[in-house]
């Protein structure tokens, strides 16, 4: 007997296999938290057509915008990183001869900015690890809160509730339109023997839009629906308008609407045309160009170069009556100005109040 054998005998009253002790569904848990944090949220609404328009809109938007300063920032990459910054929040690109999007990362901190980052590079075999400085990677985020300021937050991860009110809300109509006897109704039949009822009920059984239940003449008289009296057969269709459900998914599609900076009134049938300009604006202007400024900042800070991002400018509705008009008073107004005698600083002083300065 070797040494080696000393450690390697058992009791014959021991079993000759071995046992761990594996929480179970650990491996499910975690790898669902995982899930739940590239994903941004928890809910399903991002799977609805008002985030999927809302995120499309800030996908559009950035791609249109004018980017100067770099070459890096193709159309590509901004749209990337609009759909990125709508459903996650954050994004992160590794500089590189161009920027290469990360699937995941982690990152070390000092005084609550990124240092270093371990990063996870999409490849069509399979991602793989990279670690970088935090000058050799652009960290895009939104909703960044002052206790993770190296973190962003998506805005339906923002408004949680919301967002699960608009699930619940389109689950349930699905559910019905999927699952309920829509235009079945119950018609009385002459009495038959139990076989022929019974092989006749089954055969209408699961048809949508006909006949789904039906029973016989002395029945229906004793629930007070003969037919000769003229009363209409039982409809088994769900009545909905009791419910208000068209007016609870019109709600919880205008407060997502809204967590995205996307006016309700932008979609509504009714809508005319300055609307949609007047949306479109505001979507530019006090949504994706503060954005857009964050972005220049960090890509000015990491590259070097003045880099701007302008929304504004290619995102607005073109009104040619209303430019016309713009146009004609600006000229009007310096004509008169230099019929009074003014002098050039005194005008730039007036049109920078106006915001007419550039």
């Amino acid at each position: 007997m070797g040494m080696l054998d000393i450690f390697r005998r058992k009791s014959a009253n021991l079993p000759s296999y071995e046992n761990r002790s594996v929480p179970v569904g650990y491996t499910a848990a975690l790898m669902a938290a995982r899930e739940s944090w590239i994903s941004g949220h928890s809910g399903l609404a991002e799977i609805t057509a008002a985030v999927q328009t809302s995120v499309s809109l800030w996908e559009s938007g950035l791609a249109l915008a004018d980017v100067t300063g770099t070459d890096l920032l193709t159309r590509r990459t901004m749209a990337m990183t609009a759909r990125s910054l709508a459903l996650r929040g954050e994004v992160v690109f590794l500089v590189a001869d161009r920027l290469i999007p990360a699937t995941d990362w982690d990152l070390s901190t000092r005084f609550g900015e990124p240092r270093a980052y371990r990063i996870s590079v999409p490849e069509i075999g399979g991602g793989r690890s990279q670690t970088a400085l935090a000058a050799e990677v652009l960290h895009f985020r939104i909703g960044v809160d002052p206790s993770t300021p190296w973190a962003g937050s998506a805005p339906l991860r923002r408004a949680r509730l919301s967002a699960e009110l608009l699930e619940e809300v389109e689950t349930a109509l699905r559910d019905v339109f999927r699952d309920a006897p829509l235009g079945s109704q119950i018609v009385p039949v002459p009495e038959g023997t139990s076989d022929d009822m019974a092989a006749m009920r089954s055969s209408f059984r699961g048809r949508r839009g006909a006949t789904l239940v039906i029973e016989g003449v002395a029945q229906a008289v004793g629930a007070g629906m003969h037919p000769q009296l003229g009363k209409s057969p039982d409809q088994l269709s769900p009545d909905l308008e009791r419910t208000l459900i068209d007016k609870l998914l019109t709600s919880a599609k205008g407060e997502v609407y809204g967590v995205f900076g996307v006016l309700p009134g932008l979609v509504n049938p009714a809508t005319t045309g300055p609307l949609v300009r007047e949306a479109q604006r505001h979507l530019a202007q006090l949504v994706l160009q503060p954005i857009a400024n964050v972005m220049a900042e960090e890509v000015t800070d990491k590259l070097g170069g003045n880099v701007a991002i302008d929304v504004v400018r290619p995102m607005q509705a073109f009104d040619h009556g209303g430019k016309a008009r713009a146009v004609s008073t600006m000229l009007q107004a310096m004509a008169t100005a230099k019929e009074a005698g003014l002098d050039p600083a005194t005008v730039k002083d007036a049109m920078q109040f106006i915001d007419w300065a550039e």
